[in-house]
């Protein structure tokens, strides 16, 4: 097991100093190796790096056995992969054990989104009379014009916010850097919390994000999505609603008033088109429906 320690060390090191990939991300190569390694200890006595693709196949099939779900399982088998691919490209191992375990086909699902209505409720929900109320509505606005990733968003330092030019500089996945645009009404309500809210906020501290709570942090990923939480049930939004919800909107709102699929693949951050193409099923789903609702052959 202290092998196995030693080799996940080395290979999350490479994953970060190769893909700058995030904590969390590591967290879950790393977790799903780890048990994985302790499976392979209890059941065969053996260390990762001495894994057949039998021992492979018969772990995957134990999993499915214990219902694991078709994402869940891609996932693991991503992690696999990449380790056992790492491990012989360092010259670890003489053979790959994970080639030819193909990956469960999964179902294609459309991401949930928000009409333009209900988006609009659920940004006029803060009260913007209180200093926290105008952060909220700063970045529930912020969220909707530029489609960020909830990380990318609560990351944001004061520096990648360039008022003049209206635009946020980003970084994004695998420490891809892109410039986001605003628009005149996020980029106002912005100016009105920076003006109004985030000194009150900070009450004398100092702090480089862009957007602070009161102990004069910046805003966590779990701490917004609550705030989101709220606000829906304020708004009378009855689906569920998270931070990514809003991402999903602004890309789906965006297909829907004409946009160019590659500006939006680009707004997005996404590295594959086929990402992105996903967006235009849920743009062509709220067509059909508005089709059926208002047309008299509906």
């Amino acid at each position: 097991m202290s092998t196995d320690a030693a080799l996940l060390d080395e290979f999350c090191d490479a994953l970060w100093l190769e893909d700058g990939l995030s904590r969390s991300s590591l967290d879950s190569y790393r977790r799903d190796l780890r048990i994985f390694s302790e499976w392979m200890a209890k059941s065969h006595h053996k260390t990762l790096v001495d894994a057949t693709h039998g021992d492979l196949l018969e772990y995957l099939a134990q999993r499915f056995r214990n219902d694991i779900k078709p994402r869940s399982a891609a996932r693991l088998l991503s992690s696999l992969k990449r380790f056992y691919r790492f491990q012989y490209r360092e010259g670890n191992i003489d053979n790959d054990p994970s080639l030819q375990i193909d990956a469960p086909k999964l179902p294609r699902s459309l991401p949930g989104s928000l009409i333009e209505e209900d988006v609009q409720a659920l940004i006029d929900a803060p009260d913007v009379m209180t200093p926290r109320g105008l952060r909220d509505r700063a970045m529930l606005e912020t969220l909707y014009a530029s489609g960020l990733r909830v990380s990318e968003l609560v990351s944001l330092n004061f520096s990648q916010l360039n008022q003049d030019a209206g635009v946020l500089r980003v970084l994004g996945k695998g420490a891809k850097e892109r410039l986001v645009p605003l628009g005149e009404e996020a980029l106002d309500w912005i100016r009105d919390y920076l003006a109004e809210a985030r000194g009150v906020l900070l009450g004398g501290r100092t702090c480089d994000a862009l957007f602070v709570t009161a102990r004069g942090n910046g805003m966590t990923r779990q701490a917004f999505w609550n705030l989101i939480k709220r606000y829906a049930a304020a708004s009378g939004i009855r689906k569920p609603v998270s931070p990514h919800t809003l991402r999903h909107a602004f890309a789906t709102h965006l297909l829907n008033h004409g946009a160019d699929l590659r500006v939006v693949q680009m707004l997005l951050g996404h590295s594959d088109i086929s990402t992105t193409q996903i967006y235009t099923h849920v743009a062509r789903e709220r067509l059909k429906e508005l089709h059926a609702k208002h047309h008299p052959r509906g």
